[in-house]
């Protein structure tokens, strides 16, 4: 009887699924509408013996560094678009938390954010586009948990170390100075209103922590009125953090939340012991196809499984970012094309829906969740008002593979799961069903909305037929929406002539758009002293090398373009500052960035203030190609041209040929850049570059 039950319910479902999937082929489910007896496990969703740790909200980093670069110059409508796609409730990923880094002018893995403070005396709220962007998401989600932490930190806190401890009340007040001045000049809360509106602050990401630091922060945060700012840390492993909590009540009580890198679904004891909450406070950066999705799906699930995670936070927000600096496309979608309007819905937008559309920070896991019998997990969650939701993962170890860290190898084949609804949910009289199929073209599917599953009077389950590489979510909530918008311009490369003469009286954003800055920082500048032509310029404005978290160059660099440009000629007029030891360049062929922009090679032309020029054919400048005297001093403009074609490049100052025909047998492709030779202030103007091939 059973077995003919069976039969039955696959053919109904089938034909539920072709309808809902239209001509997609084989339908991927079968859901049996009350109990039977079928082969598989059976798992009780039950709240009668109470509820397990509170929901903390699913999010994503921008920055660590400059992830959201290219995003700010999209133009509209397609810009608010990408927002919405990230944000908008009820939409696409719908994240709880948006993470942003506080800018602290080092690299921070794909490039440079500005300090609101790049000197001592030196307060700026409007650098960079971090506050644009915490603003664009609390417009479209007005109870977006908002978090800031630093990577890297201005130098002047160091004085003269790599070290941002060595004073902790002038770090504390740089930190704080940041979350006053996000609610001052952007009026962004960052106190609790209702139990989820906060600004959570972190300490020094992946680095090593200061345990006094932290207890100085709590108390200067305190001080400012700014109680309701929480503390999470150390935002690297969890240990030592939580052997240092329990070792220390004082710094038990001042920190909320552990938060851990990379945990790879598992957490420690004492992190457990320390009754704190438990996040992963960064997660996922892995390539944004399918594989990346299923990374995704699995450790949303299996966080809190395994380790009690009760947020997963993914690096990064968004790809919008030079493809080939590293670890392109990992964000939760791709929008790396600001010139052409171009963007893409990556399939890890559908998989955060799965579980952000029909959830909110606050609700509870149940502690009926778990792993089923032949591979993948359930959780469940509720807000305690009647609604339920079960999210089911089937990912395949080939299938959700993350970046890190390594995973052991696991089996997922077919099975049939029965849930059973036990306690508060036994009266529910159906479910909602979304799905999601990775893998083959001909059979996957994203965030489709299939037919509700009812159940009959007096029955308390239901069961799944469930194959590998899928992802349910069953609920009680019925606003889900998979959102869409006209399908947006088609990719194309980026302009084969460009230019950019910076004459902007009073600039949105204090970057120029499309240029990435990878160490050192560019922004439009005034120059009172040219009321003429050069009035509006790029400035170079760090004097200082930072506090890094990378291997930031000991140069200056900002890289703009196509990364497959062979054969260009770029012209920029220059002006260095710095009398004697200042120098400045323009360069092309640049085959690195990121956290690897000390050793890119390229052809770069210097000229410097005590009369001399140089070719070299690396940023450091330890492989000569040539070098010579020119007439040239600080405070005055030039005019360089660099020329690349083939296996020659030539330069010229003033209009007027300085090396001709020097040799370049590598790179054969990168970036156009501009930069300086140490931190130093130094100007340019009327950028012009013209690829060839």
């Amino acid at each position: 009887m059973a077995e003919s039950l069976l039969q039955a319910s696959r053919q109904r479902r089938a034909k539920a699924m072709t309808a809902a999937a239209g001509s997609a082929g084989r339908a991927a489910v079968s859901l049996l509408l009350c109990a039977l007896l079928a082969p598989g496990g059976a798992y009780v969703l039950d709240d009668s013996d109470g509820l397990g740790r509170e929901f903390d909200g699913i999010g994503a980093v921008s920055g660590g560094g400059a992830t959201s670069r290219l995003l700010v110059n999209y133009p509209e409508p397609y810009r608010s678009q990408i927002l919405d796609y990230l944000f908008k409730p009820n939409f696409g990923a719908s994240l709880h938390i948006l993470k942003v880094e506080i800018g602290g002018d080092g690299q921070t893995t794909d490039g440079t954010e500005p300090s609101h403070m790049h000197y001592a005396l030196d307060e700026n709220y409007f650098r960079g586009y971090e506050w644009w962007l915490m603003k664009e998401a609390k417009k479209r989600n007005p109870n977006i948990t908002l978090m800031g932490l630093p990577w890297s930190f201005p130098g002047w806190l160091g004085k003269g170390f790599n070290w941002p401890y060595v004073n902790l009340q002038l770090t504390a007040y740089y930190v704080v100075s940041w979350i006053v001045g996000a609610k001052y000049y952007h009026d962004l809360d960052i106190d609790y209103i209702g139990a989820f509106r906060l600004l959570v602050l972190q300490i020094w990401n992946e680095r090593t922590f200061d345990s006094d630091y932290i207890k100085v922060l709590r108390r200067m945060l305190n001080y400012q009125g700014l109680q309701q700012v929480k503390i999470i840390a150390s935002d690297n492993l969890w240990e030592p953090i939580a052997a240092s909590m329990l070792l220390d009540p004082e710094l038990l009580k001042v920190i909320d939340v552990i938060g851990a890198h990379y945990p790879g679904t598992h957490t420690v004891k004492d992190a457990r012991l320390t009754e704190k909450k438990l996040w992963s406070s960064e997660d996922f950066s892995t390539l944004n196809n399918d594989v990346g999705a299923g990374c995704w799906a699995r450790v949303l699930n299996q966080n809190y499984i395994n380790g009690y995670m009760t947020s997963t936070i993914a690096w990064n927000l968004v790809a919008s970012y030079y493809e080939q600096l590293p670890y392109g496309r990992c964000g939760l979608m791709t929008a790396q094309e600001p010139w052409s309007g171009h963007y893409v819905v990556e399939s890890p937008i559908w998989i955060s829906a799965h579980t952000t559309q029909f959830t909110q920070p606050g609700w509870y896991y149940l502690k009926t969740v778990g792993h089923l019998e032949k591979g993948g997990s359930y959780v469940a969650l509720t807000d305690g008002l009647g609604n339920l939701t079960i999210i089911i993962e089937t990912m395949s170890h080939k299938q959700s593979k993350c970046i890190r860290p390594f995973l052991p190898y696991f089996n997922v084949s077919r099975q049939y799961a029965t849930f059973i609804l036990k306690g508060s949910f036994s009266e529910i009289p159906g479910l909602q069903v979304w799905y999601t199929k990775l893998g083959k073209p001909s059979e996957r599917f994203l965030f489709k909305q299939l037919d509700s599953l009812w159940l009959p009077d007096g029955s308390d389950s239901f069961t799944l037929e469930l194959q590998a590489d899928e992802l349910f979510t069953l609920t009680t909530l019925t606003a889900g929406t998979k959102g869409s918008y006209p399908v947006p311009p088609r990719s194309q490369p980026f302009p084969r002539i460009y230019k950019d003469d910076f004459n902007v009286d009073y600039p949105f954003f204090t970057e120029a758009p499309n240029f990435a800055d990878q160490t050192g920082v560019f922004e439009y500048f005034t120059n009172m002293e040219d009321p003429g032509e050069h009035r509006f310029t790029l400035r170079q404005v760090l004097n200082q090398r930072p506090i890094t978290w990378a291997a930031d160059a000991y140069n200056t660099i900002s890289v703009i373009g196509d990364y497959k440009w062979s054969n260009v000629t770029i012209k920029c007029d220059v002006y260095i500052e710095t009398p004697q030891t200042g120098g400045v360049f323009i360069a092309g062929r640049v085959n690195k960035g990121g956290i690897l922009i000390r050793s890119a090679r390229g052809v770069f032309f210097w000229i410097f203030a005590n009369g001399t020029y140089r070719v070299t054919g690396d940023l450091a400048g330890w492989m000569i190609y040539a070098l010579g005297q020119a007439d040239i001093r600080a405070k005055k403009w030039y005019t360089l041209t660099l020329t690349i074609k083939g296996h020659f490049s030539s330069g010229m100052l003033n209009g007027k040929p300085l090396w001709t025909n020097v040799p370049v047998n590598f790179p054969k492709n990168g970036w156009a850049a501009i930069g300086t030779h140490f931190f130093e202030f130094a100007q340019f103007d009327n950028f012009y570059v013209e690829a060839m091939g």
